[in-house]
């Protein structure tokens, strides 16, 4: 017999309560004691649990939701289920556990969607706002917004309740730069590009429920002083003098876009405040060999006052925070690097006349730092999004059972897995936000470093169209960089077009419908007699499917692999084609034959259903030329096409080749093709010949037709095009987003009535 009593003496302090051992009852067991006031860290284990609470009361937090905890109350915990207990009473809450491991129930735990799901939470996923200062490029596209648009297509099919949300990221630093070069106020360079990076992702399939305009926003200015002012109460954001950085000629205070210099972690170059290589802040005053954008005197140093956090202060609630989501061990390692330096004190506000200004008075002629304020825009987006559809979601108040997911790159890590929280917790002491992060490395072009200054990108506008744009999503999903840099080339991505999508699955497809249209007269035919190939086959789609479902689940979402995993269905279904097929045309062997036929109409129909959030356009083609709706629900089983629905597989387009001629997306520029127009009639070229994709200097275009169409150009759109920009563009889609960009909207607009007409 084993007699076991509490005693509170024998207590010590274990996930942030107190707890004590039972030894020899064959399971690990204990008491536990929660103090009042006090809860337990949030954890998951792959062990299986059971409390059973003796005294006090309290409640159980289970992913997001909230039970109560009285004497009485029995509660078993599924391996890797996260549970926090906290004492709402005013005496101790005593507890009784027992755990023990079951490896073959944790597997089950661990492939479970149920427990990886969000139930009835509102699901809030946000791709970084990005900066209106210029267009998307596909390095902007294959990371945060691919990524959280196939989240959210994929939780939806599952019953979710999730909204994809992002804006324009107005009073970034780096629109006054850009206003400046392109003669306009920053309003109206916000304004100008904001609205084409809207168009962009119209263009990438990418759905947005939300798209908050900051500048514009109703209420934005109001909602974000509010929040400042939160922080400020908090007693930890205080006025403090620290040096600073000044442009030696101007006197103009250095930070972001107008300085550069190396970054005092790791030695790299940088510009103000973040370093894209290691991801860690700088204050600026601390960069190595700083260097003015604004003149070429070096900087000065000098006191300046500013609101200031103090954010090494705030270690052990920032690794809270990270033990409550989905945080990969990127941001985490980030995080441990930043909290080892003994003051990490953060300016949150900034000498500048472009932006939102405190309420506070402490301080003349600064606004609240850009970065800190995008951790209130996201609720402000939230609230936006409440009020239009009937919810009562304030950015004042925000609720426990919200769910955030952010996407971003890495190097916005800092902001959003460290000081957001940080703010949040000053802000609202009564809300432990609970949020999941994706994080992307850089995606390269041919080798380096996509760069809007050196023309060194390929534009979103420059390939997106109604019959690329799945091959375009496809391959970047397959190809963006999770946890490592990855490179986009042209000859891969056409490689992957031609090999791929047309030579692999539209070449299945189309033989697969001709095979139907032949001996089936064009219906989907019941199945036969089976085979143990044929069943061998089905467990195979089956594994593709649990494959594929594991990588968009939330906590393994990986479009790598959901991209490999599409692929594999198709390379699966190929071989099992080749093989079955040699009994195609046997007598005696019909009912098998069917059979196979059958399966491989199933494989489609999978295709269809498991490609929907990766590449939408397709799915929904595919589905309906096998005689069925576009997809809507995520499959729980592969299922064979119902028999006599009709298969048009045989004639349908799924993928053309790189450089066909294809309608204009809705929304999409106008420029391109009235510039293919000029180029056309200054080198007198057939009106069929595809040029778009092509640079003038692979069409012979002489120096003389180079200053006809420059002529044309600036007389038409008022643009001024230098003729080595023109000669030495990578393709008349590249040169097209550079006429965009510096062109005035109203002439676009123009050019656009015109196009109609």
């Amino acid at each position: 017999m084993i007699i076991n009593t509490y005693d509170p003496g024998v207590l010590h302090e274990a996930f942030g309560i107190d707890m004590s051992s039972i030894d020899g009852i064959g399971v690990g067991a204990g008491w536990g004691r929660v103090a009042p006031g006090r809860s337990s860290d949030s954890h998951h284990h792959d062990e299986t649990e059971f409390f059973v609470i003796v005294a006090g009361r309290g409640e159980f937090e289970v992913d997001g939701e909230r039970h109560p905890a009285e004497p009485g109350t029995v509660v078993l915990f599924e391996p890797f289920e996260s549970h926090v207990l906290t004492n709402t009473g005013d005496t101790d809450l005593v507890f009784l556990t027992q755990y023990w491991r079951d490896a073959g129930r944790a597997l089950a735990a661990a492939g479970d969607g149920e427990r990886a799901a969000f139930g009835e939470r509102p699901v809030f996923v946000f791709s970084t706002p990005p900066t209106p200062n210029g267009d998307l490029h596909l390095g902007h596209l294959s990371g945060p917004y691919l990524g959280a648009d196939a989240f959210v297509r994929f939780q939806r099919m599952n019953g979710t309740r999730a909204w994809h949300l992002t804006g324009s990221d107005d009073y970034q630093s780096y629109v006054v730069a850009a206003a400046r070069r392109d003669g306009r106020t920053p309003a109206e360079t916000a304004a100008h590009y904001s609205a084409e990076i809207e168009r962009t992702l119209e263009l990438m399939d990418i759905t947005l429920d939300q798209y908050t305009v900051t500048d514009t926003a109703e209420g934005y200015r109001d909602g974000l002083r509010d929040f400042f002012s939160r922080v400020v109460a908090s007693g930890e954001v205080k006025v403090e003098e620290h040096d600073s950085l000044f442009d030696a000629t101007t006197g103009q205070y250095l930070y972001e876009v107008d300085v550069k210099g190396l970054c005092p972690g790791c030695g790299s170059g940088t510009g103000g405040n973040i370093c894209e290589e290691c991801g860690e802040p700088n204050t600026v005053v601390d960069l190595g060999q700083p260097v003015s954008g604004v003149s070429d005197a070096a900087p000065r140093r000098a006191p300046a006052a500013r609101w200031s956090l103090p954010l090494h202060a705030f270690r052990d609630r920032v690794a809270a925070h990270h033990r409550l989501g989905r945080v990969p061990a990127r941001v985490r390692e980030l995080a441990d690097r930043l909290f080892r330096r003994d003051r990490l004190d953060i300016p949150v506000s900034h000498p500048s006349d472009w932006g939102v200004p405190p309420a506070e008075g402490d301080v003349d002629g600064q606004v609240i730092w850009v970065w800190p304020e995008m951790s209130y825009g996201f609720l402000h987006g939230i609230q936006s999004l409440g009020a239009r559809l009937g919810e009562d979601w304030r950015a004042a108040e925000p609720h426990q059972d919200w769910k955030i997911v952010h996407f971003f790159g890495y190097d916005n890590s800092f902001y959003h897995g460290v000081l957001y929280p940080t703010l949040y917790q000053l802000a609202f002491p009564g809300w432990n936000p609970d949020i999941d992060y994706h994080v992307n490395e850089f995606y390269t072009l041919e080798g380096a470093k996509f760069s809007t200054s050196r023309r060194h990108a390929i534009w979103g506008k420059e390939i997106l169209g109604p019959d690329s744009v799945d091959a375009v999503r496809y391959f970047l999903s397959r190809t963006r960089p999770e946890g490592r840099r990855t490179d986009f080339t042209r000859a891969a991505y056409e490689s992957v077009l031609d090999e791929t999508l047309i030579g692999t699955w539209q070449s299945w497809l189309t033989d697969l419908g001709a095979r139907v249209a032949k001996h089936y007269d064009g219906t989907a035919p019941d199945a036969g007699n089976w085979t143990p190939e044929h069943t061998a086959f089905l467990a195979r789609l089956g594994a593709r499917l649990d494959a594929v479902t594991g990588a968009l689940r939330s906590d393994g979402f990986s479009l790598n692999q959901a991209a490999a995993e599409l692929d594999g269905i198709v390379e699966d279904t190929v071989r099992f084609s080749h093989q079955e097929g040699r009994l195609a045309e046997v007598a005696g062997w019909e009912s098998e034959t069917r059979t196979a036929i059958a399966l491989e109409l199933a494989a489609a129909r999978l295709l269809a259903h498991a490609a929907a959030p990766v590449m939408p356009r397709f799915a929904g083609r595919l589905a309906a030329a096998l005689g069925m709706p576009e997809p809507t629900a995520w499959p729980r089983a592969v299922e064979l096409v119902a028999p006599g629905s009709a298969i048009t597989l045989d004639d349908a387009v799924f993928f053309r080749p790189a450089g066909a001629t294809q309608a204009p997306a809705p929304g999409a520029s106008p420029v391109l093709p009235w510039l293919a127009g000029v180029v056309r009639g200054a080198l007198q070229l057939p009106d069929d010949e595809a040029i778009e994709g092509r640079p003038p200097a692979d069409l012979a275009m002489s120096s003389l037709q180079a200053v006809t169409v420059q002529y044309r150009i600036l007389d038409e759109l008022d643009v001024d095009v230098a003729v080595d920009e023109l000669l030495g563009a990578t393709g008349l889609a590249a040169l097209a987003t550079l006429i965009e960009e510096r062109a005035e909207p109203a002439a676009i607009a123009a050019l656009r009535e015109a196009d109609a007409s």
